[in-house]
């Protein structure tokens, strides 16, 4: 089997457009609250980077614009907390694995983790359980990790459960961590609101939404629901009707997550694919970025 963490870099570096790592060294960076003022080296100018880092005297005299960097001033901790329950299994916006995308998303941001020495753990559950994996910081852990995150989610016969995994970081993690919260779009309900809330009172949290197929698409292979097993009858794919009643039910939950999500001030992104997966990844750090300044 291909090592998840090789196909997880092949993504990141080609969808990143770049002929170099600078833009997700930026990218990373803007997960990171603060800045330290330990000279590291200097790179060049790359569209997106901030003036304020621009080092004037070096720029005059070299003839272009080059950017200081700077070694951050202690090793942070990213935390995942990922939904692994059967859910997971299913299609999605894209028709392809929600698992995969799971696996993409959680591995893009834990290569960055790795690559810039800081530690990453892992929290997963469903509605059955809810387990913690060991602190790593080296590609090795990260692989493992991943590869227990494609299995918990293959194996699990449990619904998912966001309340379980929010509660458990809530009674058992006391040290300030960056929680990246891998979730799907059941209804974020006021149980949700106020764990949250009491979260980002300790963690800087981030928020990425795996998206659902269309269970009514027409024209679509026929459906099963992966919770209730039940198969969508063939009459009612394309029904507008009924397209209409889900799209609307759709957005009161899309508006309900993205105005909990805004008042809390909790940086987060729809991810309906793994072929945008990386894209959307990034736009979210570099807009992250940009609403700290």
């Amino acid at each position: 089997m291909t090592s998840l963490v090789t196909q997880v870099k092949s993504r990141l570096f080609i969808r990143s457009a770049q002929k170099s790592m600078h833009a997700l060294d930026g990218a990373y960076a803007s997960l990171l609250r603060g800045r330290s003022l330990d000279f590291e080296d200097l790179r060049p100018y790359e569209y997106g980077d901030q003036v304020r880092d621009i080092d004037w005297r070096a720029t005059a005299r070299h003839g272009e614009p080059l950017i200081k960097r700077t070694k951050a001033t202690r090793k942070h901790t990213v935390l995942f907390l990922v939904d692994s329950g059967r859910g997971m299994n299913a299609l999605a916006e894209d028709e392809g694995s929600k698992r995969d995308l799971v696996v993409l998303l959680t591995g893009a941001l834990g290569f960055l983790t790795v690559r810039h020495g800081d530690d990453f753990s892992v929290v997963y559950g469903d509605g059955a359980r809810v387990r913690r994996l060991a602190p790593g910081s080296s590609e090795g852990s990260l692989e493992h990790a991943l590869r227990t995150l494609d299995r918990a989610i293959t194996e699990s016969a449990a619904p998912n459960d966001r309340q379980a995994l929010l509660d458990y970081v809530a009674r058992n993690i006391a040290r300030r961590m960056i929680v990246v919260i891998v979730t799907d779009e059941a209804p974020v309900t006021d149980d949700t609101e106020r764990m949250l809330r009491r979260l980002t009172m300790q963690h800087d949290v981030l928020w990425l939404t795996v998206r659902d197929a269309d269970p009514v698409a027409p024209a679509r292979r026929r459906r099963r629901d992966v919770d209730t097993g039940w198969t969508v009858p063939d009459f009612v794919h394309g029904d507008t009707a009924v397209r209409d009643e889900l799209a609307a039910r759709e957005a009161a939950d899309t508006a309900r997550r993205h105005d909990v999500l805004r008042r809390l001030e909790i940086t987060h992104a729809e991810f309906g694919g793994r072929d945008t997966a990386v894209p959307t990844l990034l736009t979210m750090l570099n807009r992250r970025s940009h609403a700290r300044l």
